[in-house]
């Protein structure tokens, strides 16, 4: 087998489908549009979203309370995840990255206190909770608090 023999295999391809071109076509006329109406229309048709005229979701649902734009939110790193990491390293915010804990574009890192920790690690964050500085202290860490 050559490379000027290679052909895709039969049934695979299909021919697109030529509207508009004479009644032999089994396609002309209307070409497949049926009569008249918005969506038989040059550039006709409505958008996704529209219901006929019926009040939109988006119009209908109540809307409450206050989103803050300026808020601040912290990708999560609990105790327990840190037990990965080698005794006596510092762990700080790329060494979270770059083993996928700290994932989420955030503002900065906060550290909890869920899981145990069993060895001593240096651990620099932006935020942590005080059972969790509890927790790597008792470990024989120490927790570093970044601005």
């Amino acid at each position: 087998m050559r490379l000027n023999e290679l052909k895709p295999a039969a049934g695979s391809r299909k021919d697109r489908k030529r509207i508009g071109r004479g009644a032999g076509s089994g396609h002309g006329k209307t070409a497949g549009k049926g009569h008249k109406g918005q969506k038989a229309r040059a550039g006709g048709g409505v958008v996704p979203w529209f219901e006929g005229g019926q009040m939109p979701l988006q119009r209908r649902v109540p809307k409450r309370g206050f989103r803050n734009p300026f808020r601040k939110v912290y990708a999560v790193v609990n105790v327990g995840d840190l037990q990965r990491f080698e005794p006596g390293t510092t762990v700080g915010p790329e060494e979270l990255a770059r083993t996928g804990l700290a994932k989420k574009k955030a503002c900065g890192i906060k550290l909890l206190a869920d899981g145990e920790l069993k060895k001593a690690l240096s651990v620099r964050v932006h935020k942590a909770s005080a059972a969790a500085v509890a927790k790597v202290e008792a470990a024989g860490g120490r927790v570093e608090i970044l601005s």
